[in-house]
């Protein structure tokens, strides 16, 4: 059996870009949006009937409630969610790296950069699937589509 997992991140409030994406989210087990903007979150889970793990952004100071940061477990992956603007991502990896092996994740998804990004680093693995509506340094609007199956991890960005 296959989980699949959508994720989005700094959606921004643009629902015509998140209607792009809506066509590959709606097959998935699980969206996790991973901040910017949250309430964005609620608005997937309506048009999709998918459940929806959502954390705050640095945008998402207004909304409550929201937490910075989930946990969950996707067949025996753990995964943790954050937006990573707390863990300074946009100039090193290295405080988000101590924060998942702190709590033992396996899988690290967040956003804040608005620029796509996949690496296996000590174990674990990190996911940004850069923005549905604002992208940055170069890259296109998109999203990322995680598959866990039997312990293997497989991830794929699709352009929106």
């Amino acid at each position: 059996i296959i989980m699949r997992i959508g994720i989005v991140s700094d959606t921004h409030r643009f629902t015509a870009a998140i209607d792009k994406a809506i066509p590959y989210l709606k097959y998935c087990d699980l969206i996790v949006h991973a901040g910017d903007n949250i309430d964005d979150s609620y608005y997937l889970e309506a048009v999709t009937d998918v459940p929806v793990v959502a954390v705050k952004g640095n945008c998402d100071f207004y909304s409550d409630p929201g937490k910075d940061e989930e946990t969950f477990m996707a067949e025996d992956k753990k995964v943790l969610v954050c937006h990573g603007h707390n863990y300074g991502i946009k100039y090193s990896l290295d405080e988000l790296q101590k924060r998942a092996e702190d709590k033992e994740a396996d899988i690290v998804i967040f956003g804040h950069s608005h620029v796509p990004y996949y690496k296996e680093k000590d174990g674990i693995i990190f996911i940004n699937p850069g923005s549905t509506s604002l992208p940055r340094g170069g890259s296109s609007k998109g999203i990322g589509i995680l598959d866990v199956e039997n312990g293997e991890i497989t991830c794929e960005r699709i352009k929106i």
